[in-house]
């Protein structure tokens, strides 16, 4: 009996070393979070994940988090965008001047994602139909966008924003159900609700494998998998409803993660995308218009840039001259450490989320540490030559 039971545990050791090997490249920045999670909890005393420390991480995540989506698709088709970041800073600042001049935050914030939108069909136009390089065009787009910011906030300095309904979108929470208590009973129901997607999910993931004869993991992996991000999932939301529930901006994320997580993986749009960066000459072979997807990825990450802007400024309650820098390096390096392959075709913004999270609470742990902005750049770089080394090395044994 005891033979037959230590059998079974070798096996299911050896299926986790399998799986582990196999998806690596997703599971690694997971373990980097959790670890940074937990070596900043020690470090800092707790303070680290604390509620008030955990909600002010989500909400300093926002901005990153979108703009990385948006340069997530961009790269895997084997592109970039470097002006991103005034990008968002500029058109922070022309919501701002909107507000300022009278406009409600609701008419204020189409019109600058409509500005978004109208920068990546000019930046696309350039790429996709006259063929300049993505990398020429978004470093001149980069030094023109740092100038129109500069010219938007010259003389005032700082730009105050003023509408409530505007500052909450960064600095509000969700309301919570009308039953009195120290608990947030909406941010605990809403965990709930996540976590039965999650057993949906993983079960209908695993029940299509099946269907179609593909591989798929044991029963007691799938559960000890469920059981672990069930875990995760309410332990996070169980610190969240200590303070004052869920932020408005981690909303925002989660329905930009949702529509393109859904564009990526569920439509032909998204195979387009993911052929185009395997092989773009096939992908054009075959009838894929490579010029209006180009198109498309350029329009997205402008867009999703006037969303970053918009959240950060709406955080800071203001537009400042500043705003922007290096925003265009923390959502590459969110890419990359969320597993896009520098080679293109290779991608996904559920882990561009996670490395987002990976390279914000680096900053904001080194933060709490006291530690010198200088060695922080130092500690960034260091994680984002490993991730894009990790992939380089990863890629090469799989070959």
């Amino acid at each position: 009996m005891s033979n037959s039971n230590e059998t079974g545990k070798v096996g299911i050791g050896q299926e986790l070393l399998g799986l582990l090997k196999t998806n690596i490249r997703d599971y690694v920045m997971y373990i980097a979070l959790v670890v940074i999670f937990v070596i900043f909890s020690f470090m800092t005393k707790g303070l680290f994940l604390s509620p008030r420390n955990l909600s002010d991480l989500v909400n300093q995540a926002g901005y990153v988090a979108v703009i990385a989506i948006g340069m997530t698709v961009i790269l895997i088709i084997k592109h970039i965008d470097l002006s991103v970041g005034y990008v968002a800073g500029f058109l922070g600042a022309v919501a701002a001047i909107l507000m300022k001049n009278g406009l409600p935050a609701i008419v204020a914030i189409p019109i600058v994602l409509v500005c978004g939108i109208l920068i990546g069909v000019y930046q696309g136009t350039l790429v996709a139909k006259v063929g300049v390089p993505a990398f020429v065009v978004t470093l001149a787009g980069m030094f023109i966008f740092r100038g129109l910011l500069s010219l938007t906030t010259a003389g005032t300095g700082t730009i105050i924003i003023k509408d409530e309904a505007y500052k909450a979108i960064s600095n509000g929470y969700i309301p919570d159900i009308p039953i009195s208590g120290n608990v947030h009973l909406l941010t605990l129901l809403i965990g709930i609700i996540a976590i039965v997607l999650v057993v949906y999910s993983q079960i209908k993931t695993r029940n299509n494998l099946r269907k179609y004869n593909f591989e798929v993991s044991s029963m007691p992996i799938l559960i000890g998998k469920i059981v672990f991000l069930s875990a995760i999932i309410m332990y996070i939301m169980w610190i969240l409803a200590g303070y004052k529930g869920i932020p408005w901006t981690a909303v925002i994320v989660a329905i930009v993660l949702l529509i393109y997580n859904f564009i990526l993986n569920r439509t032909r749009l998204g195979r387009y995308i993911y052929g185009i960066g395997g092989n773009a000459e096939a992908a054009e072979l075959s009838g894929v218009n490579v010029q209006k997807i180009t198109m498309f990825a350029f329009c997205s990450v402008s867009m999703l840039s006037a969303l970053g802007g918009i959240l950060y400024s709406s955080r800071l309650a203001s537009a400042t001259p500043t705003a922007g820098t290096g925003f265009e390096l923390d959502a590459i390096a969110s890419s990359y450490i969320g597993g896009v392959s520098v080679n293109g075709g290779i991608g996904r913004v559920t882990n561009t989320i996670i490395g987002a999270f990976v390279i914000m609470s680096l900053t904001n742990g080194m933060n709490l540490m006291g530690i010198d902005i200088s060695y922080q750049y130092i500690v960034k770089g260091v994680i984002f030559i490993l991730a894009v080394a990790f992939d380089i090395i990863t890629r090469n044994k799989r070959k």
